[in-house]
């Protein structure tokens, strides 16, 4: 028997244990299967792991999109949540290639995907909150919220949330710098229905600004001399 002898259904079951490359091939097979591959019922979940992959031709955004999770941890890509002003010339070269990729797919979404229930963001150091008001707009059937040390987030996202986040029961600001307590209180007043976890977030540490690094070296070397 061959594969395209198989119903629709059988076909779209096979077709979700495929990855994303593996489906564009085989739908170039022949035309039944490139008819498979468009079907909006494939493409309700979607997973990403490096910024190349946005670029890819290798799947379909629309209002099937459900569950979208875009995450990546290589020592390159963290790269991009290094506060501006601490990075060098290579590290600002390297984040200028793909400044926008993240953000641009994200309004794509925005766009296109209006019935969106679930968005986990993580190490997306170009994401703004002017990226999630967009998507808080546009999708007011999102539940969760995941966002993990994207380093761009501030209060204006928390702010959003209260103001726009009326489907919202889950909300993750997890390694989020530069987020407040008094954000995060904010929310918890606005929208008690809301989970909100905050690990290593408003209570971190912040990056030392170049000024106060400065007073503080100046400090040790007198402690020093003493």
């Amino acid at each position: 028997m061959h594969i395209t002898q198989l119903n629709r259904e059988c076909l779209l079951h096979l077709f979700s244990f495929l990855d994303k490359s593996s489906r564009k091939n085989l739908a170039k097979t022949c035309h039944k299967l490139l008819e498979v591959f468009q079907d909006p019922l494939l493409w309700s979940l979607l997973n990403f792991h490096s910024p190349v992959e946005l670029k890819k031709d290798n799947f379909l955004l629309g209002p099937a999109l459900k569950y979208l999770s875009i995450c990546w941890y290589s020592e390159r890509v963290k790269v991009c949540n290094i506060e501006d002003w601490m990075k060098n010339s290579f590290q600002k070269d390297f984040c200028s290639r793909h400044e926008n990729t993240v953000s641009d797919f994200l309004l794509d979404v925005c766009n296109r995907c209006p019935n969106l229930l679930s968005l986990t963001l993580s190490g997306c150091g170009h994401v703004t909150d002017d990226c999630i008001l967009q998507l808080l707009k546009n999708c007011p059937n999102l539940k969760s919220l995941k966002l993990e040390n994207c380093v761009r987030i501030t209060d204006h996202t928390l702010e959003a949330v209260t103001l726009h986040g009326a489907s919202l029961r889950t909300l993750h600001v997890d390694f989020c710098r530069n987020v407040t307590q008094a954000g995060l209180e904010r929310v918890r007043e606005k929208c008690p229905s809301v989970v909100l976890s905050a690990e290593r977030s408003a209570n971190m540490i912040p990056d030392t600004k170049p000024e106060k690094k400065l007073m503080l070296e100046r400090a040790s070397r007198k402690l020093v001399q003493l």
